[in-house]
């Protein structure tokens, strides 16, 4: 069977109910049981349906492997696991698409409960790894105990998705829709993606028990542990501007502002300890950290909503709405007025001392606070014009 191009033009394909995909980069020592198994299953089932490899650059003949045993073979040039599943994906026949790894670690013979549910219209069926058993020497200890639960556990609080398991190799979804999610990510970024987008998008998503074997390759895996962990982690910050920069943010101004508030009055004690001028300057930088926190996690929303990365969002179109460019330049105008005026006092307040030597403990009570409100009054009419530029409409 000849390699099918990367395209999406099904408008001579059989109409395909399953398209069973896996991602292949040199695995000839499992591929073709794993091809066995699919096909079996597909047989067994009388399912309408295919095998597709979406092979990464193999060099050990996995691509003839697959082919002799009847599964269609597309190559995917561009490197990376999300990049073969993307290519995979874009020339799959199948309505359903069921995804796994060519290493034998998931049994392609036993898909029943992942087709039910997408038959029942379910849009995501994750796997889950920790509910139907893990094998033992399947999932090295530092994935098992702490990458995977953490990893998952964050992607569950950030996006409120009821998965337990976010990195689960073997899930199906209905292939129109999860191609409605525009995914992108060309490494192993890319599952997370997919159930973050998917819960983003409000797409109906169901687990199912699912087996962990041992892979059978002689040869190392190409997941790196400490690397894509990081990679995960960093993909689930950045499509989460309210973990990442709004709640830390709002922490930081209001914990900045209660202490200024606080030492405004003169020196405070707690315990053995005696708070002054030191603490209202740190205080300050904590307002003004916060303050930019928070105008970077709405840059990066409205960014991610411009270039399609994120939904819509009622309360940012809002925003944007109510904090238009003109309305910033005022705000931050009128705390310049006030910094300035707090200013012009502090140098009354010299003045009045001769220009000479002045008690800090007196002197930086009214010019920490003056130069906060300055600072502030020029970030919010900058980031009114930012956040300007960034809602600019273009073709």
């Amino acid at each position: 069977m000849l390699d099918t191009p990367l395209s999406d033009d099904r408008s001579d394909s059989p109409d395909y109910e399953l398209t069973v995909l896996m991602p292949c980069l040199d695995e000839a020592e499992t591929i073709g049981l794993c091809i066995e198994k699919a096909m079996a299953y597909i047989a067994s089932r009388n399912i309408v349906g295919e095998v597709l490899i979406a092979d990464n650059g193999s060099t050990d003949g996995s691509q003839d492997i697959a082919r002799k045993l009847g599964a269609r073979v597309v190559p995917v040039p561009e490197k990376g696991y999300g990049s073969a599943l993307m290519g995979g994906i874009a020339t799959a026949r199948g309505r359903f698409v069921i995804m796994g790894d060519a290493d034998d670690s998931y049994d392609f013979s036993a898909l029943d409960a992942y087709l039910e549910k997408l038959r029942d219209g379910q849009d995501l069926v994750m796997g889950n790894r920790f509910l139907g058993g893990i094998a033992p020497g399947a999932m090295p200890p530092l994935h098992r105990y702490l990458g995977n639960p953490v990893l998952s556990g964050i992607g569950r609080l950030f996006f409120k998705v009821p998965i337990g398991d976010f990195h689960c190799g073997l899930r199906g979804f209905n292939r129109a829709e999860i191609a409605r999610l525009d995914l992108n990510t060309t490494g192993m970024e890319f599952a997370s993606e997919m159930v973050v987008k998917a819960g983003l998008r409000n797409l109906r998503i169901a687990e199912v028990p699912t087996t962990l074997s041992p892979d059978g390759r002689s040869r190392p895996p190409h997941l790196r542990s400490w690397r894509d962990g990081w990679r995960h982690l960093r993909f689930l910050l950045l499509f989460s501007p309210r973990w990442l920069f709004l709640y830390p943010g709002c922490l930081l101004m209001v914990i900045g502002l209660a202490a200024m508030l606080w030492l405004a009055a003169g020196p405070r004690s707690v315990g053995s300890l005696v708070l002054d001028v030191n603490t209202l300057v740190y205080a300050a930088a904590a307002l003004i950290c916060g303050f930019q926190a928070v105008t970077f996690a709405v840059f990066a929303k409205v960014f991610a909503i411009n270039a399609r990365l994120l939904p819509p969002d009622p309360r940012i179109a809002s925003l944007t709405r109510l904090f238009s460019m003109e309305a910033g330049i005022v705000v931050g105008g009128l705390l310049l007025v006030a910094g300035l005026a707090a200013s012009a006092y502090a140098v009354g307040f010299w003045g009045r001392a001769s220009f000479g030597p002045l008690d800090p403990a007196v002197s930086l009570r009214i010019v920490v606070p003056a130069v906060a409100a300055l600072v502030l009054g020029l970030q919010t009419a900058f980031a009114s014009v930012f956040l300007s530029v960034l809602g600019l409409k273009t073709k």
